[in-house]
Parts: structure tokens; C-alpha cells; sequence
């Protein structure tokens, strides 16, 4: 079985490879990727490998074979149906940033709690009532997920979404969520994320400061020069 950091490593090469063509870059070595994707060019082609994609010394790898063979590895051959929980600002920016972006993954149904946000479209999206939410799902049969919902409601919304049949969920609550294993659940906390990056940036600039004044520290004073 793939492990997950294999295929986190296969969707970054992915979209690099649809940037490179997109500039018109008709083939890429191992090299020049792994440099896009800050790894070695020895992980770059182990993983290639593993989808039976090889690539030459002299040409490297040809761009539109290998994002085809990603999309036959990683794609479902059929579209999957994505529900959204939580249309606030967050939900409705992830509407936003999706729509039309992925065809073989699209969110096909939205749910809210609030009057203001139900029995509408939002992005081409039908927008219904948490209400609903089990029966929509068993209608539509859609087994991925996203909860934009705060952290005190996420773990009941993925009960209630687990029962209904999802096996995939992605977790932009701040909060930990209790599943089943036959469940894979991707937590995206944005504030720890923030939250981290700011602590290092703040080791960075103490480290820095301390540096120059050490720097400084070293430095010969200029003697003082009396005219004789």
C-alpha cells in the first residue's frame, strides 16, 4: 500500500508538472523537480518509478506522459462527489477557490445551519439545510467530506457524516476528530499553522540580531589617531 507521504509527494509533483506545462516545459529532469519540490532527485525518481515512469539522461521525463500517468494513479475514473459542511467565510472562500478547478473532484453539495445560507447556489453549488444532510448523502452517495465548521460542532457533523457513509474527510476545524480507521481524515488547522510559523520567524530574527551583534562585538575599534 502507498504510503501517505508518497502520495502528498505525488500530488505536489503533480502540480508542479501542471505549472511547468502551462510554461510550455515539454520535458523536466529529476533534478529540476526535486528542486521545485525540495527533495532529492533519488526520492523523485524512486516515486516515478513506482508508477512504471521512467525517464531518459539526456531528455529527463516527458511532462504530458507523466502527468498522465499521475492522473490514471491518483484519479478515480469517475468524478467524485465532494459535501461541504459550513458555508461561513471559510466555507464559502473554499467554494470559491475549487469551483471549476479539479474536474474528477468537485463539490457537489453544501450545508449550513444558518436560514440566510440554505435553499440557495453558492459557486454552482446547492446550498441545503444541515437538516438534511443524511439523506442528501445517501442520495447522492458521496463518501469524501470538508468540515468548515467551528471546533465544538466538528466531532458531531463527522458522526453524523461517517454514518452517512463518508470515508474521507478533510478537517479545517480546530479540533482533534474521533473515526473509525476505515476513515482517512486530513486535518488543515490554519491558526497552528500561523501560529508556528510566527514562533520561528520570531527565533529567526532573535538569532539574526544576536549575530550582528556578535559580529560587531568582534570588529577592532578604530584607534584613535593623535597628530603627533
Amino acid at each position: 500500500m502507498t504510503s501517505e507521504k508518497t502520495i502528498g509527494r505525488l500530488v505536489v509533483y503533480r502540480r508542479l508538472l501542471n505549472d511547468l506545462k502551462a510554461q510550455g516545459v515539454a520535458s523536466v529532469h529529476s533534478q529540476r523537480l526535486a528542486e521545485l519540490a525540495r527533495g532529492t532527485a533519488a526520492q523523485v525518481r524512486r516515486d516515478l518509478m513506482g508508477l512504471g515512469q521512467y525517464g531518459t539522461p539526456t531528455h529527463g521525463y516527458d511532462v504530458v506522459r507523466l502527468l498522465e500517468g499521475l492522473r490514471e494513479y491518483l484519479d478515480s475514473p469517475k468524478t467524485q462527489g465532494i459535501a461541504l459542511v459550513g458555508i461561513g467565510h471559510l466555507g464559502q472562500a473554499i467554494l470559491s477557490y475549487f469551483a471549476g478547478r479539479r474536474p474528477r473532484l468537485a463539490i457537489q453539495v453544501a450545508f449550513d445551519k444558518a436560514p440566510a445560507r440554505i435553499d440557495c447556489t453558492l459557486h454552482h453549488c446547492p446550498c441545503h439545510s444541515i437538516d438534511r444532510l443524511e439523506a442528501v448523502l445517501h442520495e447522492m452517495n458521496l463518501k469524501l467530506a470538508i468540515v468548515a465548521v467551528p471546533a465544538e460542532s466538528a466531532q458531531e457533523i463527522t458522526d453524523r457524516l461517517v454514518k452517512a457513509g463518508v470515508r474521507g474527510l478533510v478537517n479545517f476545524a480546530p479540533a482533534p476528530l474521533k473515526t473509525p480507521e476505515n476513515v482517512f481524515v486530513e486535518n488543515i488547522d490554519i491558526t497552528t499553522s500561523i501560529e508556528k510559523v510566527a514562533f520561528f520567524a520570531m527565533q529567526r530574527t532573535r538569532v539574526g540580531g544576536r549575530n550582528r551583534t556578535t559580529a560587531a562585538s568582534r570588529r577592532v575599534p578604530n584607534q584613535e589617531v593623535r597628530a603627533p
